[in-house]
């Protein structure tokens, strides 16, 4: 049934579109300043034709490569390579970044409709027997052919894409690779889909006042007019969105109902109905380890960190294992704290994982006489996204201006040019920051145009961040949460990467690297969210306008360590289960809980800390791009306490460093190993001591 409603859906789509190449948005230049999407004119129904035409156009362009009579060199085939697609490339950025923040049921629809012929379309070129023989050729003779270093960098990336795109493997196993990859991209598409669905269907209606008992007069508020949205006058609705599960968990006197909404959260994707994930995951475990053993690794671990900073399972495990420890212990500290406090206040209860968050906060307003609501006051949304964009300022001279003239998919959404110094334009932000039905949890950032200069012409980024953060509630502003705030500013320092970018290559600039290295430009930005200086230049309250005083400032920076056993081991925990469901070598159909369950026992996670992400919801990892990867912003976190350590020894707005960080991290993309960018940057190996030393490990 629900097959045959999307078919039908696809055909009224297909119906209402247009006929002529000229009406269609994605045809034509957008006409709008800086060439920006024109969210105001295109429809649902402009997707499918041009999908179509930009995979028609970018098979014709492959077919001119490999048919090209002239003897193969970088430019007839790596260069048209880097031409290639931009069609596809054009309507792909802007359907995906609508179907992330924005989605509905036309959208779903062309997802499952286009995700296969995307598929098979990557396929086709990556197993072109052709146009691989004229790439391998470029890449034996690229030492001696007096390419520059970004050029020889992109002819090894294209490279080694193919190769590990299946370009060497026979007609049969050619195949088997082709169906592999088109059942993990429609397994992780219904991944994805489930949890979204998941995450709205959960309901936690209130209707008396005394179970409200405990929570702050912006989280009833926000509840109330949530309620108000859906048709619930005078009630109040709590949701899993995290501005209303998180502060429930950390105020609500109703231990039955913390349970309740704690219980729905770590549950998504696992009630054996329609939406459960279990199957789903274990199918591409072993789809991916399938695919890894076709090309000639042991595991799908194997595979993805071959090319990337970690290079083995071996050395992601020695790092996870190096700060375990210490956390763990940790961990076991703050619990046995907080099951004193429960002790004292006279209950007799055992500490459950839905005890954790409410305690905390009441053991952190007892240790430094601060809790998250003294803090909101100072940070109203808007001033917090001017003080990093006044970070950046400072860092890098550049500037952020809002436009009122560029079209948006959202009415929330607002946009801002970035210029340089002297005047000339950087690129365009977008920015989206409260949760919407369609819109799926957690924050990130993405590129709508990359910056480039192939062909020596010169093409600004259009970057945009997403995130589901705090929104207005009756007459009050968006107030954040500082894990809010800590996002805000790490969505910024991705999207500082993304406009920063100064490369030729498409394929090499912006965040196109590493997937451990992609991490630090935004973990780094972390740090100025936190630091005093910062704080009195963003953090003002919404009413008097009157800056932060130093004594919360203060409190904010004692209590740094707190309750950093169990921010790391949670997160950690993902970690490990994320590798370890990776560093699998059989293709053998796991028990989702059976194997979740004996990796969280293997390290030893104790039982009042559930893992960040279950399995059933882990979407990094099973609709999103990080197998393999989750543990890169550990990784990254290395790098960034290492990297803020040059900054605290300069100046926090040294300009001569941040010219070296803008230099050799935000500009560069992937034109070189990011090892060596670091190091000629920092001057050295980065150390762990700092990161260790910053979450109170140490």
């Amino acid at each position: 049934m629900k097959q045959f409603i999307y078919a039908l859906i696809l055909g009224v789509i297909i119906l209402t579109s247009c006929t002529q190449k000229e009406q269609n948005p994605f045809f034509s230049d957008y006409n709008t300043p800086f060439e920006t999407p024109a969210f105001d004119k295109i429809k649902s129904a402009h997707f499918m034709p041009a999908f179509k035409e930009g995979i028609k156009q970018n098979q014709e362009e492959i077919k001119a490569i490999v048919n090209n009579p002239a003897p193969a060199d970088f430019n007839n085939t790596i260069v048209a390579l880097e031409r290639s697609g931009k069609l596809l490339t054009k309507v792909s950025n802007v359907f995906f970044a609508l179907h992330g923040a924005d989605t509905n049921v036309e959208l779903q629809a062309i997802a499952k409709e286009v995700t296969p012929l995307l598929s098979r379309n990557n396929d086709d070129i990556k197993l072109n027997e052709g146009l691989f023989k004229r790439i391998k050729t470029v890449y034996d003779v690229m030492a001696a052919s007096g390419l520059t270093a970004e050029q020889q960098r992109l002819v090894n990336k294209y490279y080694q894409r193919f190769v590990r795109g299946g370009a060497n493997l026979g007609g049969k196993d050619k195949e088997t690779f082709r169906a592999i990859n088109q059942q993990l991209s429609m397994l992780g598409l219904q991944f994805g889909e489930n949890v979204l669905k998941e995450n709205n269907r959960f309901e936690m209606l209130l209707e008396n006042k005394e179970e409200l008992s405990g929570l702050p007069k912006n989280v009833i508020a926000a509840a109330a007019d949530a309620a108000k949205a859906h048709g619930y006058e005078g009630k109040w609705l709590f949701t899993l969105h995290k501005p209303s599960l998180i502060p429930f968990l950390q105020y609500s006197q109703k231990r039955a109902l913390r349970e309740k909404m704690f219980t729905g959260y770590i549950t998504r994707g696992d009630h054996d109905d329609e939406l459960d994930n279990k199957k789903i995951l274990t199918k591409m475990a072993a789809l991916r380890v399938k695919r890894a053993h076709l090309l000639g690794y042991k595991t799908h671990a194997d595979f993805v960190l071959e090319n990337i900073m970690a290079k083995n399972p071996a050395n992601v495990y020695k790092l996870l294992d190096q700060v375990w420890t210490p956390a763990l212990n940790k961990a076991k500290e703050e619990a046995k704290d907080l099951q004193k406090m429960i002790y004292a206040s006279g209950e007799k209860f055992e500490l459950k994982p839905w005890d954790w968050w409410y305690y905390a906060e009441k053991l952190k307003k007892q240790k430094y006489d601060l809790d998250e609501e003294m803090l909101r006051p100072y940070f109203k949304l808007e001033h917090v996204r001017d003080g990093a964009f006044e970070v950046a300022h400072r860092l890098y001279g550049i500037t952020f201006s809002e436009r009122h003239d560029i079209p948006v998919y959202e009415k929330d959404v607002k946009t801002f040019e970035v210029k340089n110094a002297d005047g000339s334009h950087v690129g365009i932000l977008y920015v989206d920051y409260f949760p919407r039905a369609g819109k799926q949890g957690g924050a990130w950032m993405e590129a709508l145009r990359k910056q480039s200069r192939l062909d020596g012409k010169a093409v600004t980024p259009i970057i945009y961040n997403v995130g589901n953060f705090s929104k207005p509630t009756g007459d009050k502003p968006s107030l954040l949460s500082l894990d809010e705030v800590l996002t805000l500013f790490h969505e910024f320092g991705h999207g500082l990467h993304g406009l920063l970018s100064n490369g030729t290559y498409p394929s090499l600039t912006g965040t196109s690297v590493a997937r451990d290295f992609v991490e630090l430009p935004s973990q780094f930005m972390e740090n100025f969210a936190t630091a005093p200086k910062v704080l009195k230049q963003y953090a003002k309250h919404y009413k008097t306008g009157d800056p932060m005083p130093d004594d919360l400032i203060d409190k904010i920076q004692r209590s740094g360590h707190f309750n950093q056993g169990f921010a790391t081991t949670e997160f950690m925990a993902a970690a490990y289960l994320d590798m370890d469901w990776h560093t699998i070598a059989d293709t053998v159909l796991r028990d989702a809980h059976t194997f979740e369950n004996a990796s969280m026992k293997k390290i030893g996670l104790i039982p009042e800390i559930v893992v960040r992400y279950r399995s059933p919801y882990f979407s990094h990892i099973f609709s999103g791009d990080y197998s393999s990867g989750y543990y890169s912003y550990l990784w990254a976190e290395v790098l960034d306490a290492d990297a803020f350590e040059d900054f605290k020894e300069h100046g926090l707005f040294d300009s001569k460093t941040a010219q070296v960080f803008r230099d050799n991290i935000l500009a560069k993309g992937d034109s070189e190993d990011p090892i060596v960018l670091y190091k000629r940057f920092r001057g050295q190996e980065p150390q762990i001591e700092p990161l260790l030393k910053r979450r109170g490990l140490k």
